[in-house]
């Protein structure tokens, strides 16, 4: 299967974007800190640009409008054949759509919704703008993961959108479940308890491939942002989490494979 493939199949992670106040610092930020490069995308929503490694799209940003107070956070995008029927599922199986369905020019249709757990998520309907065109370089979205309070009835929710093979990891203290699309697995569900964070609430996480994580944490910090979770060995190769001057919360990760 190639990469573009997979990123049309329904319910595969397909984009990630971000919303912030100060659209010039933070691709400042971000292009120190993963080589980016922006051109314009886009601007239903306001003006927006889109984050390029090596001339392909890996990822956007958009400026909130002034008088906006949302959370800033990166959104993960799920890729749909029907933005319209999806939202129609996402609301008759407890979700809430917060944003269209909506055009973005000749680029595709998107909707923007949360969880009944209070997840915030996006659909992408691909027209011109398939998605990310690069992974598993240093700079690249490397996975997208749910943290919310317990799995089982968030996951029932996703697998009704999408169809997901659920693969539950046995333990009786550790609730994380993978998500699969014709045997592929491509993102995970990760049930915190009582330790989700109480100002942020259940979210989805996007980790970033870097070269080295302990490098790029401090480089993060050089550039005012914020190491929330210090460098460390995961399952899935070094992590850390940090944060970008405006708060946005993501991970770095270099994979073992």
């Amino acid at each position: 299967m190639t990469q573009s493939e997979t990123r049309r199949t329904p319910g595969t992670p397909c984009w990630v974007s971000l919303m912030v106040h100060g659209l010039a610092e933070t691709q400042e930020f971000y292009g120190a800190l993963f080589g980016w490069e922006f051109r314009p995308g886009p601007n239903q929503l306001g003006p927006y640009v889109r984050a390029l490694l090596d001339g392909k799209e890996v990822a956007g940003i958009g400026q909130l409008p002034p008088d906006r107070h949302l959370p800033i956070a990166w959104t993960t995008y799920l890729a749909t054949n029907d933005a319209d029927a999806t939202a129609e599922t996402i609301r008759h199986c407890g979700g809430t759509v917060g944003v269209g369905p909506l055009d973005a020019g000749d680029a595709g249709r998107m909707a923007i919704a949360s969880d009944p757990a209070g997840a915030v998520f996006g659909v992408w309907q691909a027209g011109a703008h398939v998605g990310s065109a690069v992974a598993g370089a240093p700079g690249t979205p490397a996975w997208n993961e749910l943290v919310t309070r317990e799995t089982s009835t968030v996951g029932k929710f996703y697998q009704a959108l999408f169809g997901y093979d659920v693969e539950a990891v046995v333990s009786a203290d550790f609730d994380y479940v993978t998500l699969h699309l014709e045997g592929c697995p491509v993102a995970s569900l990760h049930g915190v308890g009582n330790a989700l964070p109480r100002d942020k609430g259940a979210h989805w996480m996007t980790y970033f491939e870097v070269a080295d994580v302990d490098e790029a944490s401090v480089r993060v910090t050089d550039l005012g942002g914020h190491v929330l979770q210090q460098p460390h060995e995961g399952a899935s190769g070094r992590l850390s989490t940090v944060a970008d001057p405006e708060g946005a919360v993501f991970t770095l990760v270099r994979s073992n494979g």
